[in-house]
């Protein structure tokens, strides 16, 4: 199957877009499909591409005003070039808005099915940066979504939030963890007594540092005795945020096995970010065996199980994320049990097992246009 996917985002930019659309492309790679990927292009140049699992065409881009880790793709013909090169047989649109949006006026214009894949709550965005929008980023998402074969939402909550503003032919797609990279094994006491020597509880973040994400919530958290606040990540954010959360530790940007024993060797991870269609940071934490604590909205619904494998609290509440941790700091064996219990519950979620299931759907667009044409 020759598939194009065509992504608002790719390595070497770090979120998840990026991730997912790489790990889309890896699997199709594996399983003996021809994938190919249009993206914005990067400051890195041609050698940003050099690892990629499969051909990326770039396509011109500038950054976003204010948050320069962004690219946003210009006007270009390359999209449909591709499509109709590539002789795709299915086009694949991750979190389509811009780029995404062009690849779906190529895919309609040359009777190529496509699936777009919801993953960036744009309308919260829109509440956040400016104040307004929701309901204009709400109307592009539905011209775009509704002109596609079949959308992929990640979870329960970005479904109903899809179907509840007009998006037809909605359907469940979930993420999926490296359980062999994120485990609780890479924990690393070197690590820990350099974070916390003291001996002080690990409490993490990790993600973007943009307004967004509210990782300002975890301020009531700093005032717990004997409690670490630990910071992974970048972004707009970052200057404003070392000085609401006196005393974390602030590590940067961090990837691969680096980042994983950093998620094995925290005790507490809490996310913060109101506007999550997934979250696959908190996979990533089940999957090293650590309790989480995340909002109770959006994408964290689906994933933790409360007073389980973590706890979930009233979003954007700075008390009830301090209380949460307080509760998990004052029992090792809830801790214990609660990180086990969330690494048992992911083992399942392998990128393998999720890839195939996005190509069953697909194989399923495929069948029902055949069925149309016949």
């Amino acid at each position: 199957m020759r598939v194009v996917i065509v992504s608002e985002s790719f390595p070497p930019d770090i979120n998840g877009v990026a991730h997912c659309a790489l790990q889309t492309a890896r699997h199709l790679a594996a399983r003996g499909h021809e994938p190919l990927v249009v993206a914005p292009a990067t400051a890195d140049g041609p050698e940003a591409d050099a690892g990629a699992p499969c051909p990326v065409i770039r396509v011109p881009s500038l950054p976003l005003p204010g948050y320069p880790q962004v690219r946003v793709a210009l006007p270009s013909r390359r999209v449909a070039q591709a499509v109709a090169a590539h002789r795709a047989h299915v086009v694949h649109l991750a979190s389509p808005f811009v780029l995404g949006a062009r690849g779906m006026a190529a895919a309609a214009r040359q009777g190529v099915p496509a699936v777009a894949v919801y993953q960036t709550d744009l309308a919260g965005y829109a509440r956040t940066y400016m104040g307004a929008g929701e309901a204009a980023a709400w109307r592009r998402i539905r011209a775009v979504h509704a002109a596609a074969d079949r959308t992929l939402a990640p979870s329960s909550a970005a479904r109903h939030d899809l179907e509840a503003h007009g998006v037809p032919r909605v359907r469940l797609w979930p993420r999926g963890v490296d359980g062999h990279r994120f485990r609780p094994e890479r924990r690393d006491p070197s690590l820990r007594a350099e974070l916390a020597p003291g001996g002080e509880l690990l409490v993490g973040y990790v993600g973007r540092l943009a307004p967004e994400k509210r990782v300002e919530l975890l301020s009531r958290a700093c005032g717990l005795p004997g409690a670490r606040i630990v910071v992974v990540g970048d972004g707009p954010s970052r200057a404003s945020l070392e000085g609401a959360l006196p005393g974390a530790v602030f590590l940067g940007r961090r990837t691969g096995d680096d980042l994983a024993r950093i998620f094995a060797s925290l005790d507490v991870f809490v996310h913060t970010g109101p506007f999550e269609t997934f979250c696959q940071t908190v996979q990533e934490a089940m999957a090293s065996g650590v309790p989480v604590v995340a909002p109770a909205v959006g994408g964290p619904l689906d994933l933790v199980d409360h007073g389980r494998t973590g706890l979930l609290v009233p979003p954007l509440d700075a008390d009830a994320v301090r209380d949460a941790v307080w509760s998990l700091a004052a029992d090792p064996a809830l801790r214990a049990a609660y990180g086990a219990a969330g690494r048992a519950a992911v083992a399942g979620r392998t990128w393998e097992a999720v890839g195939d299931q996005l190509v069953e759907h697909y194989a399923d667009v495929l069948r029902a246009r055949t069925v149309v044409a016949a």
